[in-house]
């Protein structure tokens, strides 16, 4: 969520520099100078930026695109980094919506990963080791095992 005003101001005081740093030319083309279409897409950005889980620093602002499909769904393109990002961490997709209001612009990201197939011999000590150091294994006669909320890994 971004203030329309924060986005008026900034482009205001440096509008060339704020357009070509945080947009592909295909977004400035789209927007065509309208503070309500590019703070929704700044928002955006933000969003899959976190959805990455890596903030604004290690993401080029232009490694994501927000443009409409022919019906104005909004669609988010990821390049460089971004797309580096998102296939390490198993993204199979990203859904977004924006809109805005009279002073605000608000983006929502959905995000779908791919589960990582471990091998059960490979995944029960690692998740166990996990649970230990974070104190949640449950501790009945002496014998330590898994809480009952826990499904147990089958081979």
């Amino acid at each position: 969520m971004i203030e329309l005003d924060r986005v008026r101001a900034v482009l205001k005081k440096y509008p060339e520099r704020f357009i070509h740093r945080v947009f592909t030319p295909a977004e400035a083309a789209f927007c065509r100078g309208r503070v309500p279409e590019l703070a929704a897409r700044f928002a955006a950005k933000e969003a899959v930026m976190k959805a990455l889980g890596t903030g604004a620093r290690s993401v080029a602002w232009r490694e994501i695109e927000v443009l409409p499909d022919r019906r104005g769904k909004p669609l988010v393109y990821l390049y460089g980094g971004a797309r580096t990002r998102a296939d390490f961490i198993g993204l199979e997709a990203i859904d977004i919506s924006l809109t805005h209001l009279d002073s605000f612009a608000v983006a929502s990201v959905v995000c779908t990963q791919r589960i990582r197939e471990q091998e059960p011999e490979e995944a029960r000590p690692r998740l166990i080791a996990r649970l230990k150091q974070r104190g949640l294994l449950v501790d009945d006669d002496g014998e330590e095992r898994l809480p009952d909320v826990l499904p147990p890994i089958r081979k």
